[in-house]
């Protein structure tokens, strides 16, 4: 590793806490102002929210969380998703199996139940 990456990764908890208490200072406004209207209460709490992310992301953390969310992405393009038959035939098949298997346990149920009573009295 060179002297600039081992000095990036030294300021990771600031930058943590800093995050954190942007985070909690918002929290705080939120409250503080809730006789403000709502939208600009939500509005407030998106760009606290933004400046609490951006500031995450320039970790180390950060970075490697971004780099992870941006291939999940990558690979979520390479899904061969089913098309609207396949999804209702398997759904159906789904639906008539759970039926089914509920019945057989009914019936199962309903004969141990018979069998008791009648050894029971």
């Amino acid at each position: 590793m060179n002297a600039v990456s081992e000095n990036a990764g030294k300021l990771d908890p600031v930058k943590w806490v800093l995050a954190l208490a942007v985070l909690a200072a918002g929290i705080y406004a939120n409250a503080e102002y809730a006789a403000l209207t709502l939208l600009y209460r939500v509005l407030a709490g998106v760009v606290v929210a933004g400046v609490a992310v951006a500031i995450a992301l320039t970790t180390r953390q950060g970075q490697a969380t971004w780099e992870l969310a941006k291939e999940a992405r990558v690979e979520i393009r390479k899904v061969v998703w089913p098309t609207r038959q396949e999804t209702t035939q398997t759904t159906l098949i789904v639906v008539v199996m759970v039926i089914f298997v509920g019945l057989i346990l009914w019936g199962m149920d309903s004969a141990l139940s018979w069998s008791v009573n009648g050894l029971i009295g």
